[in-house]
């Protein structure tokens, strides 16, 4: 066996074969080759040989960057490994830069939480605006679009609208993104049309995003629980559309453009539509007087109980937790609120699961008179927070690496042409 020391990348003008450079970074021949067409790795023939071969300094580089990019430990199991400051969900706890996130959410504003977020710092009192221009060139998309258009929809047009009006959205430097994140979010709201007319586009952004959610006159209880809400999930790790997010910022797409991917995932059924279903579920349990028959109704078409469980808590979802003890307070929230419990209860003498935010936000949108897709739209402004921090990160690392390599499973080639 070739001594491994005699193969370390250090030594000057030492050339690498492509499997001592596969060994030394960890993969397999292919990928390897992978890396030399995306420009990260440079190749070259010696003259008589057989093979490519690899400068060792750069091997090492690049073996360096994949280090800190995975943290130091490798990929298993077919997950990809994100090195991240954001987030950390730790059993039935998460913290947003290592702070509880349900205490921040208790303490303080939608707006702070995201600052803190963005930057580590807290800023009291901070309120985002939306610049008049932005604000009328996506209402003029939104408005255009069909009636029945859900609310991504109309957020995602209004995102690409707002970069349409933004001639230096293709400055990725901290500050612009940052700046952006502050103009953007409040655009969102405003772009949504209001369902009352009494409406004021100022304050904090639970309250003009209250308007445009239920033709109900808010209290201080219902506008403390949407603010909350908002908080609780301004981020949760690397979410599918958190990873698609981070794969256009890796592209080095500007932050408009990062947040429509996120969008774009967001409209899933499984992500955050899911709170529509818990939604239209506890409408008919209220319906019927008793979970009992409506949760047999899903369980014998073979769907999964909406609002329940959550892969990565054993117990109760936190947000959860934090939302249910908000609700109690708010006024005509006790039917919904029973019919949850009703709901847990009643799906725990088969499964034992437990409640999630998306059963919680449905209590929320359910006692305060909005329509299903409240809930999308609540998490979706509230998750474009998370979205921008991500971009920030992700633009601190190096572009590109969010290419996995694909395993061909097809047809061997050479194959006859067709026909």
């Amino acid at each position: 066996m070739r001594d491994r020391e005699a193969a370390a990348p250090g030594r000057q003008g030492r050339r690498l074969s492509t499997k001592e450079t596969a060994e030394l970074l960890g993969v397999k021949a292919e990928t390897v080759y992978a890396y030399v067409s995306r420009g990260q790795l440079s190749s070259r023939r010696e003259p008589g040989g057989r093979g490519s071969t690899f400068d060792a300094k750069e091997v090492e580089a690049l073996a360096r960057r994949n280090r800190r990019q995975t943290g130091g430990s490798s990929n298993t199991g077919g997950e990809l490994s994100v090195r991240t400051g954001i987030t950390l969900i730790d059993k039935d706890r998460y913290y947003f830069r290592g702070v509880d996130a349900t205490e921040l959410a208790a303490r303080y504003s939608y707006e702070e939480i995201t600052e803190w977020l963005w930057t580590g710092e807290l800023r009291p009192g901070i309120r985002f605006t939306a610049p008049e221009a932005s604000v009328a060139v996506a209402r003029r998309a939104v408005d255009a679009l069909p009636e029945h258009s859900g609310p991504t929809d109309r957020l995602r047009v209004a995102t690409i609208a707002a970069a349409t009006a933004d001639p230096l959205r293709f400055d990725l430097s901290e500050d612009a993104v940052l700046g952006t994140g502050r103009t953007l979010i409040p655009t969102l709201v405003a772009a949504l049309p209001p369902m009352r007319h009494d409406h004021r586009d100022e304050g904090p952004l639970a309250h003009r995003l209250w308007a445009r959610l239920t033709g109900r006159a808010p209290d201080e209880e219902s506008l403390r629980a949407l603010d909350t809400a908002l908080g609780l999930l301004v981020d949760h790790d690397l979410a599918a559309s958190t990873l698609a997010v981070r794969v256009a910022a890796s592209a080095r797409a500007h932050a408009y453009a990062a947040v429509s991917a996120g969008l774009g995932v967001l409209e899933g059924p499984l992500h955050g539509a899911a709170s529509g279903l818990a939604h239209r579920l506890l409408l008919d349990v209220l319906d019927r007087g008793t979970a009992a028959p409506v949760v047999a109704d899903e369980l014998r078409a073979g769907r999964r109980v909406p609002g329940l469980g959550h892969r990565l808590y054993p117990g109760e979802d936190p947000r959860a937790s934090a939302l249910f003890a908000l609700l109690k307070q708010v006024p005509g929230a006790a039917p919904a609120l029973a019919a949850a419990h009703d709901i847990v209860t009643t799906t725990a003498r088969h499964t034992p699961l437990h409640a999630n935010v998306d059963l919680a936000l449905a209590v929320l949108t359910v006692s305060s008179g909005m329509p299903a897709s409240a809930g999308e739209t609540v998490f979706a402004i509230a998750r474009t927070a998370g979205w921008i921090a991500h971009t920030l990160e992700e633009y601190e690392e190096h572009p590109l690496r969010m290419r996995p390599s694909g395993r061909y499973v097809g047809a061997r080639p050479p194959q006859p042409l067709p026909g």
